[in-house]
């Protein structure tokens, strides 16, 4: 913090504490060796620069792989004149540093094994106050540690800051934990004491949390299970998908409805006081929609969407008063609408604004 920039090294070698940072302060082309850190570890794996307080400088966090096993330790350093000085050290699985508190500052989300392997994971943030580094209470998380698939920063529904957690459940679920600050107190706020897992779990289904609606707020997904028209026709896209956005004090506020052809790599988003009544069965590369009426006893096709690849797929995608909804390099979706559409509201331009592509995350490259 003293305008003068510093450069850093990181290194490796056979010393004992073979990791090594070197600060460096470099000025008219003068480099001098300010100081340096060594550490035992087998590799650096993760490394933030933020602002934790007012004292004008940045907090270096290190995060080191220590074995060949899952154990890893971060560390969080800040500079006092020109020697750095460790402020905690701490193992843990993954972490995040974030504004969680709105101050201006981040603070550091630590997630950690529990106290043995058949524990679920330990949540901890970790801030400086008034130059001294302080630790929250401990908060669970709804899976162990090295369950975490992913990790979002975003908002909740009222503006507070928080970090999403999505976890693996038996390797076909997701669930999700959402860490924010309450009242003062670091908390859990999807945590539900009568389940001892987050709200609305995604059992047998693989959806994370999304900005579903590009409004800045990560929405979370629950399930509705279809009823379907002819049950012998009956596929595995049995499920509806309802977004719904939290507040700080765990409520879900509806956002969309939406059907996810996740195999496909696409989604229709769904009218709000529809979808509950709807339902979809895939024909070869055809995706009938059905809507039942209100007292589920008759159901009727409103449209249908067609995934064309042929040589053909152009001439395909116009034929029988079908419309393109979206091309790609080598698929052409298409759809046309049945004359039960028009009384539901559902119009040609509605549904081509309604259609979207799935993108997948560019790190893990999952959707």
């Amino acid at each position: 913090g003293d305008s003068v920039e510093e450069y850093l090294l990181f290194a490796k070698d056979n010393d004992e504490k073979p990791l090594h940072i070197y600060i460096f302060a470099g000025e008219e082309g003068e480099y001098t060796l300010l100081d340096s850190i060594e550490s035992t570890g087998s590799a650096f794996e993760q490394v933030e620069y933020v602002k934790m307080d007012n004292a004008g400088g940045y907090e270096i966090v290190v995060g080191r792989q220590v074995s060949d096993q899952v154990l890893r330790s971060v560390s969080v350093y800040t500079m006092q004149g020109s020697e750095l000085e460790q402020c905690v050290t701490a193992n843990y699985s993954k972490f995040v540093c974030h504004d969680l508190d709105s101050d201006g500052f981040s603070e550091m989300l630590l997630l950690r094994p529990g106290d043995s392997e058949s524990d679920n994971g330990i949540a901890e943030l970790y801030g400086i106050e008034e130059g001294t580094m302080e630790r929250s209470a401990e908060v669970n998380m709804s899976e162990p540690s090295d369950a975490i698939k992913r990790i979002m920063v975003s908002r909740l529904n009222d503006g507070n800051p928080a970090v999403y957690v999505a976890s693996d459940v038996d390797g076909n679920a997701i669930i999700t934990d959402v860490y924010a600050i309450v009242n003062g107190e670091f908390t859990n706020v999807s945590f539900s004491n009568e389940s001892g897992t987050s709200v609305q779990t995604l059992r047998n289904y693989y959806v994370y949390a999304d900005d579903i609606d590009d409004d800045g707020i990560l929405e979370l997904p629950s399930l509705i299970t279809m009823k379907l028209p002819n049950q012998t026709n009956s596929n595995a896209n049995q499920y509806l998908i309802r977004w719904y956005a939290m507040d700080s004090d765990g409520s879900e506020i509806d956002k969309l409805y939406s059907y996810h052809n996740y195999v496909g790599g696409w989604y229709m988003r769904l009218d709000s006081e529809l979808a509950p009544r709807m339902c979809v069965l895939q024909q070869g590369n055809a995706y009938e929609f059905y809507i039942w009426d209100e007292a589920y006893n008759a159901s009727e096709k409103i449209m249908t969407v067609y995934v064309l690849t042929g040589q053909k797929r152009d001439e395909q995608a116009t034929i029988d008063n079908r419309f393109v909804l979206h091309r790609t390099e080598s698929t052409v979706y298409a759809a046309n609408l049945e004359v039960a559409s028009a009384s539901y509201g559902i119009s040609k331009d509605g549904l081509i604004n309604s259609f979207r592509m799935i993108l997948q995350d560019w790190n893990t490259g999952e959707t």
